[in-house]
């Protein structure tokens, strides 16, 4: 049985994106499966931002074939792990919990780097280049303790 993890944001455009490409990357696919959803329905469809896609590519990373979606109520049946991006994703995907089971696979993925900080990945968007750039740095830090954990 596989492992699946979904990361997720607010567009589903630039964080999730990379973290999904980044874990992808890191971890066997026989084994894990990784997707992406944004908490609107902005960008369903749609490419990642081509920023995203840049620094991606930068790092070797080929981010281009995915797709917005809108995480939905059926995504805590198909996953296991619940990755959010920021304080406010983290309560739009809490209050579409239906059980204790369903909110426990949600957690921030920066705290696997600063455990109960509640940190938060900032949203690159408005954040010009640079923004992109340490978003990457510190979604490839934690997707290395994720990955870790999921190949033991």
């Amino acid at each position: 049985m596989k492992t699946k993890v979904l990361m997720v944001c607010l567009g589903n455009i630039c964080r999730s994106p990379l973290a999904e490409g980044l874990l992808k990357s890191k971890v066997n696919p026989d084994k894990v499966i990784v997707d992406s959803a944004g908490t609107s329905n902005y960008h369903v469809g749609d490419t990642p931002d081509p920023r995203s896609i840049e620094v991606a590519k930068k790092h070797g990373l080929d981010i281009t074939h995915q797709l917005g979606r809108q995480f939905t109520q059926d995504d805590f049946e198909t996953f296991d792990y619940i990755y959010v991006m920021d304080n406010s994703n983290y309560r739009n995907v809490i209050l579409l919990a239906r059980t204790k089971k369903d909110q426990e696979k949600v957690s921030l993925i920066l705290d696997k780097i600063f455990p109960d900080e509640e940190a938060s990945v900032p949203d690159p968007y408005h954040g010009g280049e640079h923004g992109f750039e340490n978003v990457y740095k510190m979604l490839d830090e934690a997707t290395n303790i994720i990955a870790k954990e999921l190949n033991n």
